[in-house]
């Protein structure tokens, strides 16, 4: 068993935070789920501008696309991107099946230019949706309060959502209160809870850089670990107390917590920091192609997520001290997280136009 692969047995997922034309025609995404053990697969509007501007094989499709001068530049993008979409839910398919539901996903976010619009997030992810028209496909949505309200009519409707751009504790609780308040209108309305996926993307090591300069030396690097540990603590409340009994009862699933951004950015940490320090059941990691290499060549794989439980509310409490609002750092986060999606996404729209 590889490195990747041994983190399975303790409950943990590895996603791909990539996808790409060339890495589904070259048989890498294959070989990836294959041997690394990969069980789903993210993307997001810099991984796709990153995509179509360096794959000549886009070229000829967007040639075409642009013949059509009824399409708008969004419409081209989607046209492109949605089959990459189709074929990676394909390919999973399988880890979907025999895994009943709980594996094999692939996200596509909706525009972040929606990202404070309710109705517009829900008509662009009921279309997204049906345009995929995959069981295992996850609709992205940032968790601004507008998409935070879409995700719980999104939940009570039967649609996967990986909800995202997650910086704070108060952030994913609203999350889950959204989660649970969906499942419970459908349950409420007749309607099966069981067989929908929904995951709480939250986001490490742009904690840790915002914070590391503002820190002592004692406490930098550790911010982001000791966020999540704790985060994960309350999932483990929440969604095996008694607040979700009966949801479970009926066959829902908890709204697992996915690791995002979990390629180190600074050089003195280990660049396996933000993988090893946070297994643990029922969790997921999605991780850039540079982290995927190195946790495979030199990665260790235990159960650290529920360890030192105690110490993380230690540290937490110890960064308030040293005059740092976390919950406004993390309203800060979510917005310049915002604001780079944005970016990224005006800039695929120009390559499209």
């Amino acid at each position: 068993m590889n490195r990747l692969q041994s983190i399975r047995p303790f409950g943990q997922r590895i996603w791909l935070d990539n996808l790409s034309r060339e890495l589904l025609a070259s048989g890498q995404l294959a070989t990836l789920l294959q041997e690394d053990g990969i069980a789903g697969v993210t993307s997001n509007p810099a991984i796709f501008y990153k995509a179509i501007s360096s794959d000549a094989s886009y070229q000829g499709d967007l040639a075409l696309l642009k013949n059509n001068a009824a399409l708008t530049a969004e419409q081209r993008y989607e046209a492109l991107v949605v089959p990459d979409i189709q074929a990676a839910c394909d390919l999973l398919l399988e880890q979907y099946q025999s895994s009943q539901g709980n594996d094999g996903y692939v996200s596509l976010e909706v525009s972040p230019a929606l990202s404070h619009d309710e109705a517009g997030t829900l008509a662009a992810a009921r279309r997204l949706w049906a345009e995929i028209g995959r069981p295992n496909a996850m609709i992205k949505i940032p968790a601004t309060p507008a998409g935070i309200r879409a995700f719980q009519t999104l939940t009570a409707e039967g649609i996967n959502v990986n909800i995202t751009l997650l910086f704070s504790l108060p952030q994913v609780e609203a999350v889950w209160d959204a989660y649970i308040d969906g499942l419970t209108a459908r349950h409420a309305a007749g309607q099966p809870v069981s067989g929908i996926k929904a995951v709480a993307s939250f986001f490490l090591s742009r904690v840790d850089s915002l914070l590391d300069p503002q820190l002592p030396t004692a406490l930098q690097g550790k911010a982001a670990i000791a966020l999540s540990k704790v985060a994960y603590a309350r999932y483990q409340q929440r969604f095996h107390g008694s607040e979700f009994a009966a949801l479970k009862a009926a066959g829902a699933w908890p709204q697992f917590l996915l690791w995002a951004s979990t390629g180190t950015k600074n050089a003195a940490y280990s660049d396996v920091l933000y993988v090893e320090s946070l297994i643990g059941d029922e969790t997921v990691n999605t991780v850039p192609d540079g982290t995927l290499a190195a946790f495979r060549d030199h990665g260790v794989a235990a159960l650290t997520l529920p360890q030192d439980a105690q110490q993380a509310q230690a540290t937490l409490l110890d960064v308030a001290e040293a005059d740092i609002d976390l919950v406004a750092v993390g309203d800060k986060l979510q917005q310049d997280g915002l604001k780079l999606f944005e970016d990224a996404f005006a800039a695929l729209l120009q390559l499209t136009a």
